[in-house]
């Protein structure tokens, strides 16, 4: 993610990390030499220019805008409830740290809370496709089984089995109990919905449509403009071509938020406060340094 202060004119105008530029700066180039070529034909051969229109060119810019803005609105609405997911994530193990408070044997309270710390790293290491059980093993009490297909649910599993244990010999109250047990389902809740955004693209022919009418729309568009504007196509074209070109691939960035893009979601950042918070709550006086942004990517 990237965490910057609002730039100023120079900034927007010279900045490139964070943008999409670089990922679409050779299209954008394509295009720009098509209007140059196509320019070059209009002048030899005007008459082959002379009928056509850009009323067309207008509607479909203005259909296409529409239809761009309404893909991205559904890729941020992705990227937003991943983060309020992530946030309740959060919430939910700070309260199993408020709740725990009242275990007296502080090895017990400290398994649970780090098995929870072990859930947070198994679940992002899950939505990045990476080694689960590898990034969880540090601080889980007891391995799940190696053929668990899904090592968070399995830790949760463990979490509400010691929590059970402790109501069973006195160490908790049912009324305690049920609050841990509801911050566990919540937990679940959080992981699901991560799931269900990270293993449900938007609809591929939905993609599919915008990117070629993007593509015919900035092919075509120098067609129209070479006899008004002769040798300043290319510039319109390639401004054209960027704000297009620009919006689809912010679309793709974040329609999956918990991806190394440098707008993704800040996942391990997320994660390490919860470290410092679980480590903090268990006695623990050295604690690992909270993320920084490097070069303004916040991971």
């Amino acid at each position: 993610m990237i965490v910057r202060a609002k730039p100023n004119l120079i900034n927007v105008l010279i900045s490139l990390k964070g943008s999409v530029a670089k990922r679409i700066a050779l299209r954008s180039l394509l295009v720009a030499l098509l209007a140059s070529a196509i320019v070059l034909v209009e002048t030899l051969h005007p008459a082959y220019f002379s009928k056509v229109n850009a009323t067309p060119f207008t509607l479909l810019g203005l259909s296409l805008s529409i239809f761009m803005s309404f893909r991205n609105n559904a890729c941020y609405d992705r990227w937003y409830e991943g983060r309020k997911a992530l946030g309740a994530m959060v919430m939910d193990i700070r309260g199993m740290i408020r709740e725990t408070q009242v275990i007296k044997d502080t090895r017990q309270r400290s398994e649970i809370l780090r098995n929870l710390c072990g859930f947070a790293h198994a679940l992002n290491a899950r939505l990045r496709q990476e080694d689960e059980l590898g990034v969880a093993e540090p601080w889980l009490d007891r391995l799940p089984s190696f053929n668990a297909l899904n090592i968070p649910e399995s830790v949760l599993c463990r979490v509400s089995q010691q929590c059970s244990t402790l109501v069973e010999s006195g160490g908790i109250s049912e009324w305690r109990y049920m609050l841990m047990a509801g911050h566990l389902s919540s937990l679940t809740t959080t992981q699901t919905i991560c799931e269900r955004i990270k293993s449900t693209p938007l609809p591929f022919p939905y993609t599919l449509l915008l990117h070629r009418t993007s593509y015919m729309f900035c092919i075509l568009l120098p067609f129209a403009m070479a006899e008004p504007l002769g040798w300043l196509t290319p510039v319109f074209t390639a401004i054209v071509s960027y704000t297009f070109f620009g919006l689809d691939a912010i679309g793709d960035e974040l329609e999956d938020p918990f991806g190394h893009d440098e707008n993704d979601l800040p996942t391990n950042a997320i994660v390490r406060n919860i470290e410092r918070e679980v480590l903090g709550a268990t006695g623990a006086t050295e604690l690992p340094p909270v993320l920084q942004p490097i070069d303004f990517v916040l991971n």
